[in-house]
């Protein structure tokens, strides 16, 4: 008898053994006979995620913290093992949250191309990211204490405004109110009444668009006009003519331009001897300025320009005289 009870005992300690183990291995996440991957993460503060929590993947435990330890550059790491069989994302990253309103946390694992829409993650992420290293980036969202104290001084600002809102809307305040609504509708009236006498404007302004596009339809059919006679003329010559004329007159002033060119030429060429007679001449120009030569004396001397003159009177007297008296100069005799 004594013998069975030790052995229900032992059997009893065994189990209860058993239990504790099983239930240690079970609360601390230990997957028994699979391999294991470590990961690192990096992050500025991990807020509560503490060892042992939750490394979650879409909403399922796919592994759990292993460690969280300081690093240089005020950087936090935490080793994050993934169960055997997991695949994380291709280029992941780590958000570390609170999980439940009793203060646990997790590691959620989501692609880097699917981040919350919210700045101060992508931040974050990006941040870590820079960092490099191998590391995967990770971000941390405020926990349900700092919100609500977040909440807690939003909602004390509110009443602050509030009071000072309550304070400063009294009656003289309802006053100016009630007269800034009536001065807001004397100026609308101001305003009817200036749309309208604008509206005239606007009518008035429409007719004589209305007449110019009138008149300039007037134009285009005058210029549609001209340019039916201007067909008219391209039809029967005309314009081809005046064309040819003008081909024939610009050769003509190119052959002109041409003969130009070859006088200038010509005069270049000569351009040596034209110098030679412009300084003859100039210097027979001097002579005769400073009266000097045959020429020089004859143009300063009105002697010879008297002499001259008097010349001509006796001449014409001796031609006179010889055709009243041709036998007193001339004798005739046949025989």
């Amino acid at each position: 008898m004594k013998r069975e009870n030790e052995f229900a005992v032992g059997i009893v300690v065994i189990a209860a053994f058993v239990v504790v183990v099983g239930g240690a291995l079970w609360l601390s996440g230990a997957h028994i006979g699979r391999t294991e991957a470590v990961y690192t993460a990096r992050f500025r503060t991990v807020g509560g995620l503490n060892v042992g929590d939750p490394v979650v993947l879409r909403g399922v435990r796919v592994g759990r913290v292993e460690g969280i330890r300081l690093a240089s550059g005020n950087w936090v790491q935490a080793d994050l093992k993934i169960y055997a069989g997991t695949q994380p994302p291709s280029k992941p990253a780590v958000i570390a949250a609170s999980a439940s309103l009793f203060g646990e946390w997790a590691a959620s694992l989501v692609p880097l191309d699917q981040l919350p829409n919210d700045p101060n993650i992508r931040q974050a992420i990006a941040e870590a990211q820079a960092a490099g290293g191998g590391k995967w980036p990770g971000a941390t969202l405020p926990d349900i204490g700092q919100l609500t104290a977040q909440a807690s001084r939003i909602a004390t600002d509110i009443a602050t405004v509030s009071s000072r809102i309550q304070t400063a809307f009294d009656s003289e305040a309802v006053n100016e109110l009630r007269r800034s609504i009536k001065d807001f509708g004397r100026i609308a009236d101001r305003l009817v009444q200036v749309t309208n006498e604008q509206a005239d404007v606007v009518g008035s302004v429409g007719t004589n668009l209305r007449q110019g596009s009138e008149a300039m339809a007037r134009a285009a059919n005058q210029v549609q006009a001209t340019l039916g006679r201007v067909d008219s003329a391209t039809n029967q010559g005309q314009l081809a003519t005046i064309l040819n004329n003008s081909a024939t007159t610009s050769a003509n002033l190119k052959s002109a331009s041409q003969d130009f060119r070859d006088l200038l030429d010509a005069a270049h060429k000569n351009q040596e001897s034209l110098v030679r007679v412009l300084t003859a001449a100039d210097t027979v120009m001097s002579r005769i300025a400073n009266r000097s030569g045959t020429l020089g004396l004859l143009v300063s001397d009105s002697t010879l320009y008297r002499e001259t003159t008097l010349t001509m009177i006796q001449l014409r007297q001796l031609m006179s005289d010889i055709q009243a008296n041709p036998r007193k100069y001339f004798s005739f005799s046949v025989f």
